[in-house]
């Protein structure tokens, strides 16, 4: 089932804002696979002199065969020709394309990788003068082609996107609207696996509940999802293993880089490199405790950020060899075990991924991280989420994340606070999240907000 376009309004208004004028423009689209390219671009070509083509790894002059056919949908007789180079294609588009017409060229990557002249050929397109607005739009999954195609000083196209978009993961906002699911407690659920990704939640949408999907689209070695990491991995990495590897043992529970480090028999400083490239693809996320220098690697600790990839990580990558052999029973009864644990802590990661979109106490908040170290009594403490005011450095949100509310929580919560450092001196605003509402109200002066409380707020907030 067809997911309807959602919560892409404002890049589709800078595409459409950057081919209204009287001059042409380039732009550029890039974000991982399944977030929504495809899709932006046909809502942005809808009712517009447009030709679009999705690059592969054929042989290019299949290729330019195939992208004249499609040109030849809006310049009669054009794939009637045959180019025996990209550059005399490209000389007739720029020649004959009507005023205003727009090239859009998905998966450039790929394209690239069986003519790597193409680049050089499309800056000449773009730097060519012309006497009628003509636009050309580049887009790509893979992040790294995409950087070095667009973002490296030495490259052809370095400096002329008009627009350059890295598109990121839906909110979870969204997903109630896309499922149609009322139930806050199934929304975090839904949303604990699949992330922001358009695709996934495309896929488990024609499924009666969250737990059918991820059976057959993830853990059924037949299912679609099931070698999703693999693929995405390629799409960065010439070789994924050790990708692939850190990603495993960061999901199970290995945070530091000297723990990664050692279970791969590596130095620590191997770790640097990979760990941020993995960073920058937006798999994996660094994390320090609230107040922390952020160059401080003594405290620095590593989380699989994309929820599909750590639940996969987490579950399947484990189990891998009994879900081969269809022994889905005991696999299940495996996971089943960690179950309610893993969806505790991404229930947590969803609480503070969405701090600065609540209003608390009066307040707006800026981001908020963890906070873990030794309390005033110099016993260890952690708190699941510090936040500072947006207004006032010295008023600081300090709150616990739970799955539901249990009697004695918020005098717990208040006790704790005595003996942290970082609010000695300090207003504070206490609160606590569970998923489930709660009949009794937290003791004063503690906040309670519930799922749906959050999911609302965040809604309004970004409406």
């Amino acid at each position: 089932m067809t997911l309807r376009f959602l919560n892409r309004e404002e890049e589709l208004d800078r595409l459409l804002g950057a081919t209204q004028g009287p001059d042409g423009s380039f732009l550029v689209i890039y974000g991982r696979r399944r977030i929504g390219k495809s899709r932006l671009l046909a809502e942005f070509l809808r009712d517009q002199p447009a030709v679009y083509y999705v690059g592969d790894d054929r042989e290019a002059s299949l290729q330019r065969s195939a992208l004249a056919t499609e040109i030849g949908r809006i310049i009669p007789g054009f794939e009637s020709v045959e180019y025996p180079q990209w550059q005399a294609l490209l000389d007739r588009w720029h020649l004959e394309a009507p005023p205003g017409a727009i090239l859009a060229i998905d998966e450039l990557p790929s394209l690239v990788t069986v003519s790597k002249e193409l680049p050089s050929l499309l800056q000449k397109l773009v730097d060519r003068k012309r006497s009628k607005p003509l636009h050309l739009v580049i887009s790509g999954s893979s992040q790294r082609m995409m950087h070095g195609l667009v973002l490296d000083q030495q490259a052809p196209l370095y400096g002329r996107a008009v627009q350059m978009m890295r598109l990121e993961p839906l909110g979870i906002e969204h997903l109630s609207k896309a499922f149609s699911i009322s139930n806050a407690a199934e929304v975090i659920s839904a949303y604990s696996i699949w992330g922001g990704i358009p695709r996934y939640w495309e896929l488990a949408r024609d499924f009666p509940n969250t737990q059918e999907a991820f059976h057959d689209l993830v853990l059924d070695p037949l299912g679609p999802l099931h070698h999703e990491p693999d693929r995405l991995l390629r799409d960065e990495l010439r070789d994924t293993r050790q990708a692939a590897s850190i990603l495993a043992l960061v999901a199970s529970g290995c945070h530091r880089m000297s723990e990664i480090a050692g279970r791969l028999g590596k130095p620590a400083s191997s770790m640097t490199r990979p760990l941020a490239m993995l960073v920058e693809m937006g798999f994996v996320a660094k994390e320090h405790p609230f107040g922390a220098p952020k160059r401080s690697s003594k405290k620095t600790l590593y989380h699989v950020a994309d929820p599909f990839l750590a639940t996969w990580y987490r579950f399947v990558e484990p189990n891998r060899s009994l879900l081969e052999i269809r022994q889905f029973k005991t696999a299940l009864a495996i996971i089943k075990k960690e179950w309610d644990l893993y969806m505790g802590q991404a229930w947590e990661q969803i609480v503070r991924q969405n701090i600065p979109w609540l209003r608390i106490d009066d307040t707006d908040w800026l981001p908020a991280s963890r906070w873990w170290g030794p309390g005033l009594d110099r016993k260890e403490l952690e708190f699941d989420l510090v936040a500072q005011s947006a207004s006032d450095p010295d008023h600081l949100l300090i709150g616990e994340v739970k799955r539901s509310m249990k009697p004695g929580h918020a005098q717990t919560l208040l006790k704790k606070i005595q003996r942290l450092p970082l609010a000695k001196g300090k207003r504070i605003s206490s609160v606590l999240f569970s998923v489930e509402p709660s009949s009794k109200t937290a003791k004063a002066p503690v906040h309670h907000m519930s799922a749906a409380m959050l999911l609302r707020q965040v809604s309004k907030a970004k409406a």
